[in-house]
């Protein structure tokens, strides 16, 4: 029985997660869990699946998650919370796979840990490899642990990439959906609800806007950059708007495999637990003859500036893809705040990217130094 560690249970990924887990109780055992501020969602994940470790972000809300396990009668588990629970969860001796599923770059420590420890470690949140690709993939490499992409893009790649290595591959090709604004040529009213609407997957909030102004997609070229050792030059986004097709390979002979499929996370979640079976998933089946056609188109990059800069921050390197990542991280919460507009979403990261300065990225400490001042620089430009 494989034991599972989830850093963000009780995000959209973590609830799938846990879906695609109770599916086979015989195959794994929860251990540990840490969530957000869903309080509610986490003691109810607490008492179904009877972690031995739990954690809740804020440790004010520890009394309340409490009073929840005990009304409803109780469970046996450790309770830790803040920055220390998290990496406790992501530390948890007997887990086999950590799912690092945390938003932003609150996740970047607790998946070094994971990293450290020598398991697998199956990647949801882009963040860690956008703003530490170099420093993660050498720390998986020195403690011999295996990084399973869960986006689907990227696990798409690596399903096609199987048995594979590097010099056989001629270009990598990510596919988007286009966002809610495909079509729509002016951008300068777009509200938080109409942003938070996307065309054909079900996610978080920041994730889902990010879609919205393609900064997800420049994201991850990123990732996919240090995930397959391919450089960025070789990488290529095409827009597809039916999210059948979750990427593409294309060989030195000129053979271009694809993966396709429903656009359902736990699928690629499934492929991450069981690596290198597959489960056996009843999920609803494709049906390419009902869909009829699919289609491909080029990203629009004067509209959606967004994938530019960060094929620009791979280029400068160093520490410029954690800046560009704390940028896009502020804009992106000030937006949901309703305090910027959506088209400077992207302005501000740009004038962060010009104004910080991009240093070596070596260590941890130096990343988080590049990520604090980047968040400075762009409140000032916020507020």
């Amino acid at each position: 029985m494989k034991k599972i560690g989830i850093l963000g249970s009780t995000g959209s990924i973590g609830v799938s997660s846990l879906d695609v887990i109770a599916r086979f109780p015989a195959l794994y055992d929860v251990v540990a869990l840490a969530a957000g501020r869903n309080i509610e969602r986490l003691s109810q994940q607490i008492l179904r699946f009877r972690p031995q470790l739990a954690s809740i972000a804020n440790p004010e809300d520890l009394p309340r998650l409490r009073e929840l396990l005990e009304a409803s009668g109780g469970a046996t588990v450790e309770l830790v919370a803040g920055p220390e629970g998290a990496e406790a969860i992501a530390g948890h001796t007997e887990a086999d796979l950590v799912i690092t599923a945390m938003v932003g770059a609150a996740g970047l420590k607790p998946t070094l840990t994971a990293i450290r420890r020598g398991v697998q470690v199956a990647i949801a949140n882009k963040e860690p490899l956008v703003m530490a690709g170099e420093l993660c993939t050498r720390e998986a490499m020195r403690w011999g642990a295996e990084l399973l992409p869960v986006d689907s893009e990227h696990s798409a790649i690596f399903q096609c990439l199987k048995g594979r290595t590097p010099e056989h591959v001629r270009r990598l090709v990510l596919t988007c959906s286009g966002g809610p604004f495909r079509q729509r040529t002016d951008l300068s009213s777009v509200t938080r609800a109409e942003a938070l609407k996307h065309p054909t997957w079900s996610m978080g909030e920041k994730i889902t806007v990010d879609s919205a102004t393609l900064m997800n997609k420049g994201l991850e070229v990123i990732e996919a950059r240090w995930l397959f050792s391919i450089p960025a030059q070789s990488i290529n986004v095409v827009i597809h708007p039916q999210s059948v097709v979750h990427s593409f390979v294309e060989l030195q002979d000129g053979s271009v495999l694809a993966q396709l499929g429903t656009p359902d996370m736990r699928g690629p979640i499934a492929y991450a637990l069981a690596h290198p079976e597959r489960l056996p998933l009843d999920l609803p089946r494709l049906d390419v003859v009902s869909m009829g056609r699919l289609d491909f188109e080029a990203p629009d990059r004067q509209r959606f500036p967004a994938l530019d800069l960060a094929y620009e921050a791979l280029r400068v390197g160093g520490t410029a893809p954690a800046i560009l990542n704390a940028a896009n991280e502020e804009a992106v919460a000030a937006f949901l705040a309703d305090r910027l507009p959506f088209v400077r979403i992207v302005e501000v990261v740009r004038e962060v990217l010009e104004r910080v300065e991009s240093e070596s990225a070596q260590t941890l400490d130096a990343l988080l130094e590049a990520d604090r001042l980047a968040r400075i620089a762009a409140k000032g430009m916020i507020s």
